[in-house]
C-alpha cells in the first residue's frame, strides 16, 4: 500500500516537473482567456481534483467546457456541456507537441481560444509552440506529486475554515506551480514593486493590493531544490521574521523573505496533518500579531458546529 504522504525528491523528477509545469501553463492560459476577471487573478488558477488538476467549468460559446489532468490514468481530458469529449495520453512529449495536440482537440470541440504562448514567471522562456527541449514525463513521480497535493489540499481546507474574513480558495497557481491559500486583513497594502518574468506589473500590483498572510506548497526549482511549504506576509511587518513558529524544522529564509518548512519534515512526521497545521497556524499568527490584525473579528472556531452537525441525520 502506498503511503498517503509520498517521498518527493526534486532531483529525481525535475525534468518531468519542468515539462508538466509548462503543460499546466498552456491549460491555465486557456482558462485565463475564457474566464471573467476575479480579484487577485483567482480566475486563472487550477484546482486539485480526485484524479489530478482541473480547470473546473469554463464558459465558451456552446456552454461550458472543462480540462482535466488525470495523473491516475495519465490522460488529459476535455469535455463539454454538449456531451462531447476528447483526450490526450500523458507521456513523454515535447511542450510544443502537447500545445499543438491540445489546440487541435479544442478545435474539434468548437472551443475557440487563443493564448499568449510565452511562459509566465520562468527564466529564459521558450514559446510553447517552439519548445522541443522540455519533453519528460515520469508517470510515477508525477503521480507522487499529485498524491502529496491531495493530502495538502485537505489540510489547507481545514486551515482555511478557521477564518471568517476574506480568504482565497485553495487553488493551484500554474505560474510558479504552487498550491496556495491566502487570508486577508481587510486593509489596503502599499503598491507592490516586485516583478516576475512575463508578468505585467499591473497584474502583480493588483494581486498584492491588499494586506495578506499567505501560505502554500511548491515542489522546488533549481535555485531551491527541495519540496517545501512557505508562509509570508505582505507587507512584511516589523518583527515578523523573528517570531517563533512551529514545528521544529521550520525557519525564516532571509533570501526568500518567507518562513519555510521542508516537505520532508511533514512527510516523516508521526502526524503529518498536525505538523503542517502547526506551521500554517503559527506563521499566520506571526503575521497577524505583528501587523495588528483584528483577529477577534476575523477568526472563528467551528468545532462546536462540527460536533453538532455530527448529531444530525441528513
Amino acid at each position: 500500500m502506498k503511503t498517503k504522504w509520498p517521498v518527493l525528491q526534486y532531483d529525481s523528477w525535475k525534468d518531468t516537473l519542468a515539462t508538466v509545469h509548462r503543460w499546466t501553463q498552456v491549460v491555465g492560459k486557456i482558462r485565463l482567456r475564457k474566464m471573467p476577471w476575479l480579484n487577485h487573478s483567482w480566475h486563472v488558477t487550477l484546482f486539485v481534483s480526485p484524479t489530478g488538476l482541473t480547470t473546473g467549468s469554463v464558459p465558451y460559446d456552446g456552454g461550458l467546457f472543462q480540462i482535466d489532468f488525470d495523473f491516475v490514468h495519465h490522460r488529459l481530458r476535455i469535455c463539454t456541456s454538449e456531451g462531447r469529449q476528447e483526450q490526450l495520453e500523458l507521456r513523454p512529449m515535447a511542450v510544443a507537441d502537447f500545445y499543438h495536440a491540445l489546440f487541435e482537440k479544442l478545435k474539434q470541440l468548437s472551443v475557440d481560444v487563443e493564448i499568449f504562448t510565452m511562459p509566465a514567471e520562468l527564466e529564459n522562456p521558450i514559446p510553447f509552440e517552439e519548445d522541443y527541449t522540455n519533453r519528460s514525463y515520469d508517470a510515477a513521480r508525477m503521480q507522487d506529486c499529485w498524491r502529496a497535493m491531495v493530502q495538502i489540499h485537505t489540510v489547507f481546507m481545514r486551515f482555511r475554515s478557521g477564518f471568517t474574513g476574506k480568504v482565497s480558495p485553495v487553488h493551484f497557481f500554474w505560474g510558479a506551480f504552487d498550491l496556495a491559500v491566502t487570508r486577508f486583513s481587510g486593509r489596503d497594502a502599499p503598491v507592490h514593486t516586485g516583478s516576475a518574468p512575463n508578468m505585467p506589473d499591473r497584474v502583480m500590483q493588483e494581486a498584492y493590493s491588499k494586506e495578506v498572510s499567505s501560505c502554500g506548497f511548491w515542489p522546488g526549482n533549481d535555485s531551491f531544490p527541495q519540496a517545501a511549504f512557505y508562509s509570508y506576509a505582505y507587507p512584511s511587518p516589523e518583527g515578523f521574521a523573528s517570531q517563533p513558529v512551529q514545528p521544529a524544522g521550520a525557519y525564516f529564509d532571509n533570501t526568500l523573505g518567507e518562513f519555510i518548512l521542508p516537505y520532508s519534515v511533514v512527510q516523516q512526521s508521526s502526524d503529518p496533518e498536525k505538523t503542517l497545521l502547526d506551521f500554517l497556524q503559527s506563521t499566520y499568527e506571526a503575521a497577524a500579531t505583528t501587523a495588528h490584525w483584528d483577529r477577534h473579528a476575523l477568526e472563528c472556531d467551528l468545532s462546536p458546529f462540527e460536533n453538532a452537525y455530527g448529531c444530525f441525520r441528513v
